[in-house]
């Protein structure tokens, strides 16, 4: 697996490297050589964001964690991954290693979750700029609304991020 590391308001001495790289080596048994993963760490005040991003076989895995100790931030984001994928794992086995669940290494299964489409809703995709749908969504209270960018033409996403700011979703 290709380590990345980038570090905001904090520098990352070699030593955590070392010990991030064997954490992080608790996921090769799930995924192949040509995964990539990105390790973001920032800082503010006493607390340390380890965000974790694994690029393999055209998926995205992605995990978030905050604690005073970045390698315990690493570590919450190690094991929040493992768990998805072993949540996920009927629907993975085949864009993943299969040798990663064979019965010896797993743990007890965790309980099976489907993908349930309870509802669907159709939308009118009225061109807007980004703004005007921040404040559409905020006057519904989603935590994201989907809309036709009106200087593009493409159907775009605004979201609520977990920092009280906003994102916008535009598609390649």
């Amino acid at each position: 697996m290709q380590i990345t590391y980038i570090a905001r308001k904090i520098s990352l001495p070699d030593s955590f490297k070392q010990k991030a790289e064997l954490r992080l080596h608790k996921l090769d048994k799930f995924f192949d050589d040509d995964a990539a993963a990105e390790v973001k760490v920032s800082a503010q005040k006493d607390t340390a964001t380890v965000e974790l991003t694994i690029r393999a076989d055209g998926l995205i895995f992605r995990a978030e964690n905050a604690d005073t100790d970045k390698l315990d931030a690493l570590d919450a984001a190690v094991d929040t991954i493992i768990r998805r994928i072993r949540r996920n794992k009927t629907k993975l086995q085949k864009k993943i290693k299969a040798s990663a669940f064979e019965p010896a290494d797993l743990l007890p299964p965790e309980e099976e979750y489907s993908h349930e489409i309870v509802r669907e809703k159709e939308v009118d995709l009225r061109p807007m700029t980004a703004d005007e749908a921040i404040t559409q969504m905020t006057l519904l209270g989603h935590t994201f609304f989907v809309f036709r960018n009106a200087e593009t033409g493409d159907v775009n996403v605004v979201y609520r991020r977990s920092d009280d700011g906003y994102g916008v979703i535009i598609p390649k």
